[in-house]
């Protein structure tokens, strides 16, 4: 074995006891800080973050010139996992108070940087003694993917409020894609030129080239009742929408009007944050449901969950504020067109009662015949 390929063996070893290491102090991030810790600043998390971009960046080009010996390749290679531990310890210690959403957040983000750094490293060593173009321009690539996860930690959310924010917020964009969706939905068309009306026009049509674009709008013509329905949906999930931003502003609030500190609350806004995304499951539920044949009993289950889910999610608000009048009047407005929607099903129900009585929906007819629709 000659001495580069000996030199290379070397680095490989170190690498793997670097990498171990690391791998063993991540472990700890699986376990909840005790709050007698003293809670370290994100600050302290960036600076680290600033210092491994820059080694990361001067290892980079060191390849990319080809000047880089051995010896300096272990010696940086070990200035860099000493700070990336003290990276991940620092980190765990930032999650001293954090909810289950800032931790995860938090984690996300540490193994961004280390996942990407172990990725610099092996490419590093692997191209040791190797003067390929091709490795010239990987390395430094691989330097820049280092620089662009630690620059991703400024955004990093640094409060459990802020967290659970924009996890709702996120629900709130799902909700605007599925209405966005739900918008495209189109009447049947009455043109009876339309219609294919004889074999010799069949004929006729099978022998044209079709578009396989033309398919995308399978599906989704609906019939008159049916439009009602995905017009009331449409409503719904608009309804939604709102509450939810009506709701991420009275959790805003919170900080500046009620002074909630870190610490407090944090119990309620993760459960607030469970049950937006239920809400959202319920709206996928629903808009999945709208796609003809519509299923009747299936729209009036998701409304249902829909209308229980709002009932909690003002529950657990106003435990944390009084000050809410704006997400109670939307709550409101959304439970109202819930119970439209549901006599709307309803109706639609009993206007094919053999339909229900087969598909085992009776039971659905039966309770939503003694719905009113609140004022």
């Amino acid at each position: 074995m000659g001495k580069s390929e000996m030199e290379k063996e070397k680095l490989n070893q170190t690498l793997t006891q670097h990498m171990s290491n690391i791998h063993e102090t991540l472990q700890i991030m699986d376990l909840t800080p005790s709050s007698s810790l003293q809670k370290v600043s994100w600050e302290e998390v960036l600076k680290i973050g600033d210092q491994l971009s820059k080694n990361a960046t001067s290892a980079g080009m060191l390849f990319s010139e080809e000047k880089i010996t051995a010896k300096e390749l272990e010696e940086n290679m070990k200035a860099y996992f000493n700070l990336l531990q003290g990276f991940v310890l620092l980190g765990y210690g930032s999650t001293v108070g954090a909810g289950p959403t800032l931790s995860s957040n938090i984690h996300a983000s540490l193994k961004q940087v280390i996942d990407s750094s172990f990725s610099f490293w092996r490419e590093s060593v692997a191209s040791y003694g190797h003067h390929a173009k091709e490795n010239k321009r990987t390395i430094p690539q691989l330097a820049g993917i280092v620089w662009d996860a630690c620059s991703a930690l400024k955004k990093t959310p640094r409060t459990n409020i802020i967290a659970i924010g924009r996890g709702i917020t996120h629900v709130a964009v799902s909700m605007k894609d599925v209405l966005r969706e739900l918008k495209e939905l189109e009447p049947c068309s009455s043109d009876p030129t339309n219609e294919i009306s004889s074999p010799a026009a069949e004929s006729t049509t099978s022998d044209v080239d079709v578009d396989a674009d033309e398919y995308d709008d399978l599906g989704k013509d609906l019939s008159p009742k049916e439009m009602k329905v995905a017009q009331l949906a449409i409503t719904i999930v608009s309804e939604a929408v709102i509450a939810v931003k009506e709701l991420i502003r009275s959790i805003t609030g919170l900080v500046k009007k009620e002074n909630l500190t870190e610490e407090q609350g944090v119990e309620s806004l993760e459960k607030l944050l469970k049950l937006c995304r239920s809400i959202g499951v319920q709206v996928d539920e629903l808009g999945a449901c709208l796609y003809p044949p519509q299923e009747l009993s299936a729209i009036a289950k998701s409304c249902q969950e829909i209308s229980n889910l709002t009932d909690e999610v003002e529950k657990e608000l106003l435990c944390l504020t009084s000050s809410a009048e704006a997400f109670v009047k939307g709550c409101k407005s959304l439970k109202k067109i819930l119970e439209v929607m549901k006599l709307e099903v309803c109706s639609s129900l009993l206007d094919d009662g053999e339909v229900a009585q087969n598909s085992g929906e009776s039971h659905v007819v039966e309770q939503m015949q003694n719905l009113v629709v609140q004022d």
